[in-house]
């Protein structure tokens, strides 16, 4: 069936519609990783969003059930140049068009999707919508326009858990993770290193927390503009004055940005893929990581004498990582669990422990 992505600027690109048959609408953003398109469907930090692939051939290898990054795929909808009907690979259990047709997620492909990033990269992230129908310019505009956008929407309250649960029932340390949208394989690094970890859903105040004696506390990843959850904020700035060690994954990077009193903005484009360049301004290493977020922290917005930014984009030169000089506080803007992408950030989590082993 024909279908076509219609932009808010006016900006129509044809293609075919694949997986659910409905319409769909949100922000239009591209990922430039070259595999790795189960866990970015499955990454609840999509939330509210259309995500385009920059690889031309997606779902070649299928779909499985172990690789998944969350209960169920939240993004809006899925652009790609090509959906492989082939599914090549032992672990596959379905195809990709199957997936998301199961799931409720409108696909659209034979889009010409060199063209969309580069649109995006030229005028910024915009609102997009996905349609079959047979309409004029018009009318599909006014579509858009009624769109959902992300500024100012809390998007965290649709992906977080509903209860307090725990992932494993033991380890040195105790982990409390406040779930703003968490991607699996944080818990499961974290399992890894001897954690035990208790996930907490993101509307949790700081007397629950404290309650399951937690050495540590992690900020997960998660949706949307960090501004409209004030809440969570106010409940990290607790935990922070109670001086329990606090790791900060992106959405909880700019979280704990906002507890230390400072301020986000959006980027143009933001930054999605698995091969941004970070520099550690502690030692001049290079990595390459995995990133998902629209929005940055100003690190001029923060007293400088509380925090210090320790990591950096090397393709930008916006904040990708910071400190306290004296309190038992890091956040990174990226993702040091990969997934997909590069472990050269791995180590972070290794960060973190010795914050909880030295608290």
């Amino acid at each position: 069936m024909q279908a076509k992505i219609v932009l808010e600027d006016g900006r129509i690109f044809q293609g075919s519609s694949f997986g659910a048959e409905k319409e769909t609408s949100g922000e239009v953003v591209f990922n430039t990783s070259l595999t790795g398109y189960q866990e970015i469907i499955t990454d609840p930090s999509y939330r509210g969003q259309i995500v385009t692939m920059t690889y031309p051939l997606i779902g070649n290898y299928g779909i499985n059930d172990q690789d998944v990054e969350s209960r169920k795929p939240f993004l809006s909808g899925l652009v790609v140049k090509e959906c492989s009907r082939i599914a090549s690979n032992w672990r596959s259990q379905k195809t990709l068009a199957v997936y998301l047709k199961t799931n409720d997620i409108v696909g659209i492909e034979g889009v010409d999707t060199r063209a969309l990033t580069r649109h995006i990269r030229l005028s910024g992230a915009m609102k997009g919508y996905i349609t079959t129908r047979d309409a004029g310019k018009a009318e599909l505009l006014k579509l858009v326009d009624q769109a959902r956008g992300l500024a100012g929407i809390d998007l965290v309250g649709e992906v977080t858990c509903d209860k307090v649960y725990a992932w494993n029932d033991s380890g040195k340390y105790h982990v409390v993770v406040i779930d703003c949208g968490v991607k699996l394989s944080i818990l499961r690094r974290l399992a890894d290193l001897n954690c035990k970890v208790t996930v907490v859903p993101y509307s949790s105040g700081v007397t629950q927390i404290l309650a399951l004696n937690p050495n540590g506390v992690l900020l997960s990843n998660g949706p949307g503009d960090p501004a409209a959850v004030a809440f969570v904020p106010s409940t990290v700035k607790a935990l922070i004055e109670k001086k329990i060690p606090i790791f900060g994954i992106c959405l909880g990077h700019q979280m704990l940005g906002l507890a230390l009193g400072g301020k986000t903005y959006k980027l143009k484009f933001g930054h999605h893929g698995a091969n941004q360049p970070v520099k550690d301004l502690r030692n001049g290493s290079i990595a390459i990581t995995s990133q998902n977020h629209g929005y940055c922290v100003d690190i001029n917005s923060l007293n400088k004498d509380d925090v210090e930014m320790t990591h950096v984009n090397l393709n930008d030169n916006t904040l990708e990582g910071m400190r306290h000089k004296r309190l038992p506080v890091l956040s990174v803007q990226y993702h040091p669990e990969a997934a997909p992408g590069p472990h050269d950030a791995g180590y972070l989590f290794e960060e973190f422990i010795n914050l909880m082993k030295n608290a």
